[in-house]
Protein backbone atom coordinates (compact mmCIF):
# COMPACT_ATOMS: atom_id res chain seq x y z
CA UNK A 1 0.00 0.00 0.00
CA UNK A 2 1.65 3.38 -1.14
CA UNK A 3 -0.77 5.60 0.96
CA UNK A 4 -0.40 3.93 4.22
CA UNK A 5 -0.98 6.51 7.13
CA UNK A 6 1.86 5.55 9.95
CA UNK A 7 0.01 6.83 13.57
CA UNK A 8 2.78 6.86 16.57
CA UNK A 9 1.54 6.43 20.04
CA UNK A 10 3.94 7.70 22.38
CA UNK A 11 4.08 7.18 26.36
CA UNK A 12 6.46 6.31 29.07
CA UNK A 13 4.04 3.07 29.44
CA UNK A 14 5.67 2.56 32.89
CA UNK A 15 3.71 0.27 33.65
CA UNK A 16 1.27 -0.25 30.64
CA UNK A 17 -1.86 -0.58 31.81
CA UNK A 18 -5.50 -1.85 30.16
CA UNK A 19 -6.03 1.73 29.30
CA UNK A 20 -3.70 1.74 26.91
CA UNK A 21 -4.10 -1.06 25.88
CA UNK A 22 -7.29 -0.11 24.58
CA UNK A 23 -6.14 3.12 22.85
CA UNK A 24 -3.64 0.87 21.37
CA UNK A 25 -6.40 -1.48 19.72
CA UNK A 26 -8.85 1.65 19.14
CA UNK A 27 -6.01 3.50 17.47
CA UNK A 28 -5.32 0.35 15.16
CA UNK A 29 -8.98 1.52 13.58
CA UNK A 30 -7.60 5.21 12.94
CA UNK A 31 -4.41 4.05 10.58
CA UNK A 32 -2.95 1.33 8.36
CA UNK A 33 0.41 1.33 10.91
CA UNK A 34 0.60 1.80 14.61
CA UNK A 35 4.20 2.45 16.23
CA UNK A 36 3.79 2.53 20.10
CA UNK A 37 6.49 4.40 20.75
CA UNK A 38 8.34 3.94 24.39
CA UNK A 39 9.86 7.04 25.33
CA UNK A 40 12.93 6.63 27.65
CA UNK A 41 11.95 9.93 30.31
CA UNK A 42 14.21 9.27 33.08
CA UNK A 43 12.67 12.38 34.42
CA UNK A 44 9.77 10.42 35.71
CA UNK A 45 11.88 8.34 37.76
CA UNK A 46 10.28 5.26 36.09
CA UNK A 47 9.82 2.16 38.19
CA UNK A 48 11.12 -0.25 35.14
CA UNK A 49 14.15 0.85 33.10
CA UNK A 50 13.16 1.57 29.56
CA UNK A 51 14.48 -1.94 27.49
CA UNK A 52 12.06 -3.59 30.30
CA UNK A 53 9.28 -1.08 29.50
CA UNK A 54 9.64 -1.67 26.12
CA UNK A 55 9.61 -5.60 26.60
CA UNK A 56 6.26 -5.33 28.51
CA UNK A 57 4.38 -3.36 25.93
CA UNK A 58 5.76 -5.73 23.37
CA UNK A 59 4.35 -8.34 25.44
CA UNK A 60 1.03 -6.70 25.41
CA UNK A 61 1.21 -6.34 22.11
CA UNK A 62 1.93 -10.19 21.19
CA UNK A 63 -1.11 -11.20 23.51
CA UNK A 64 -3.89 -8.80 21.07
CA UNK A 65 -5.71 -10.72 18.53
CA UNK A 66 -3.90 -11.23 15.48
CA UNK A 67 -6.27 -8.15 13.68
CA UNK A 68 -5.03 -5.48 15.77
CA UNK A 69 -1.19 -7.19 16.09
CA UNK A 70 -0.33 -7.26 12.70
CA UNK A 71 0.23 -3.55 12.41
CA UNK A 72 1.80 -2.53 15.38
CA UNK A 73 5.18 -2.17 16.06
CA UNK A 74 7.09 -1.10 19.40
CA UNK A 75 10.06 0.96 19.38
CA UNK A 76 12.02 3.25 22.18
CA UNK A 77 12.28 6.86 21.39
CA UNK A 78 14.45 9.47 23.26
CA UNK A 79 14.64 12.33 21.47
CA UNK A 80 11.44 15.23 20.41
CA UNK A 81 8.34 13.50 19.21
CA UNK A 82 7.90 14.92 16.24
CA UNK A 83 10.55 14.27 14.88
CA UNK A 84 10.72 10.88 15.89
CA UNK A 85 7.30 10.61 14.33
CA UNK A 86 9.03 12.46 11.29
CA UNK A 87 11.79 9.66 10.99
CA UNK A 88 9.40 6.92 10.88
CA UNK A 89 7.11 8.47 8.69
CA UNK A 90 4.59 9.17 11.05
CA UNK A 91 1.26 11.62 10.17
CA UNK A 92 -0.79 11.37 13.31
CA UNK A 93 0.48 10.99 16.54
CA UNK A 94 -2.37 9.20 18.42
CA UNK A 95 -3.06 10.74 22.20
CA UNK A 96 -5.39 9.27 24.75
CA UNK A 97 -7.44 11.85 27.14
CA UNK A 98 -8.98 10.14 30.68
CA UNK A 99 -10.44 13.49 31.90
CA UNK A 100 -11.12 16.88 31.27
CA UNK A 101 -7.98 17.57 33.07
CA UNK A 102 -5.68 15.56 30.60
CA UNK A 103 -6.80 17.88 27.92
CA UNK A 104 -5.20 21.09 29.05
CA UNK A 105 -1.78 19.48 29.06
CA UNK A 106 -2.50 17.53 25.43
CA UNK A 107 -3.52 20.91 24.12
CA UNK A 108 -0.89 22.80 24.80
CA UNK A 109 1.57 20.28 22.97
CA UNK A 110 -0.31 19.84 20.10
CA UNK A 111 0.59 23.38 19.62
CA UNK A 112 3.68 23.16 19.83
CA UNK A 113 4.01 19.73 17.90
CA UNK A 114 2.14 21.62 14.67
CA UNK A 115 4.58 25.04 15.21
CA UNK A 116 7.22 22.20 15.35
CA UNK A 117 5.59 20.46 12.44
CA UNK A 118 2.21 21.26 10.68
CA UNK A 119 2.79 18.11 8.30
CA UNK A 120 2.23 16.01 11.91
CA UNK A 121 -1.78 16.14 13.03
CA UNK A 122 -2.96 14.73 16.24
CA UNK A 123 -5.90 12.93 16.95
CA UNK A 124 -7.22 12.36 20.75
CA UNK A 125 -8.92 8.56 21.67
CA UNK A 126 -11.10 9.18 24.86
CA UNK A 127 -10.77 6.59 26.98
CA UNK A 128 -13.32 3.92 27.09
CA UNK A 129 -15.51 4.80 30.58
CA UNK A 130 -14.07 1.64 32.44
CA UNK A 131 -10.68 3.09 31.89
CA UNK A 132 -11.47 6.47 32.39
CA UNK A 133 -9.59 6.90 35.94
CA UNK A 134 -6.72 4.24 35.13
CA UNK A 135 -3.44 5.63 34.99
CA UNK A 136 0.13 4.02 35.74
CA UNK A 137 0.90 6.67 38.72
CA UNK A 138 -1.78 5.51 40.42
CA UNK A 139 -1.34 1.54 39.61
CA UNK A 140 2.04 1.77 40.79
CA UNK A 141 0.53 3.83 44.01
CA UNK A 142 -2.09 1.28 44.90
CA UNK A 143 -0.03 -1.50 44.28
CA UNK A 144 2.98 -0.10 46.43
CA UNK A 145 0.34 -0.11 49.24
CA UNK A 146 -0.63 -3.15 48.52
CA UNK A 147 -3.69 -3.33 46.64
CA UNK A 148 -4.92 -5.25 43.80
CA UNK A 149 -3.85 -3.87 40.64
CA UNK A 150 -5.31 -6.89 38.45
CA UNK A 151 -8.35 -4.86 37.27
CA UNK A 152 -6.14 -2.43 35.80
CA UNK A 153 -3.17 -3.74 34.22
CA UNK A 154 -2.50 -7.21 32.26
CA UNK A 155 -1.90 -10.58 34.62
CA UNK A 156 1.87 -10.17 33.23
CA UNK A 157 2.41 -6.27 34.05
CA UNK A 158 0.71 -7.28 37.58
CA UNK A 159 3.33 -9.62 38.27
CA UNK A 160 6.22 -7.55 36.65
CA UNK A 161 5.11 -4.70 39.10
CA UNK A 162 4.45 -7.00 41.85
CA UNK A 163 7.86 -8.42 41.58
CA UNK A 164 9.90 -5.04 41.44
CA UNK A 165 8.08 -3.41 43.95
CA UNK A 166 8.83 -6.84 46.44
CA UNK A 167 12.64 -5.97 45.15
CA UNK A 168 13.09 -2.58 47.29
CA UNK A 169 14.47 -0.37 45.04
CA UNK A 170 13.49 -2.37 41.69
CA UNK A 171 17.02 -4.41 41.32
CA UNK A 172 17.52 -7.33 40.71
CA UNK A 173 13.92 -8.27 39.86
CA UNK A 174 13.53 -9.68 36.54
CA UNK A 175 10.61 -9.36 34.15
CA UNK A 176 8.29 -12.68 34.41
CA UNK A 177 6.60 -13.21 30.87
CA UNK A 178 3.08 -14.26 31.86
CA UNK A 179 1.39 -16.32 29.64
CA UNK A 180 -2.39 -15.33 29.54
CA UNK A 181 -4.75 -17.03 31.51
CA UNK A 182 -6.42 -19.88 29.04
CA UNK A 183 -3.81 -19.49 26.44
CA UNK A 184 -1.28 -22.59 25.51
Amino acid sequence: MTDERTGVYPGTFDPITNGHTDIIRRATKVVDRLVVAVAENAGKAPLFAAAERLDLVNQEVAALDPEYRERIEVIPFDNLLVSFAQSIGATVIIRGLRAVSDFEYEFQMVGMNARLNPEIETVFLMASDRHQFISSKLVKEIADLGGDISQFVSPRVAVNVMARLAGGDGEGAALRPVRPAGKG
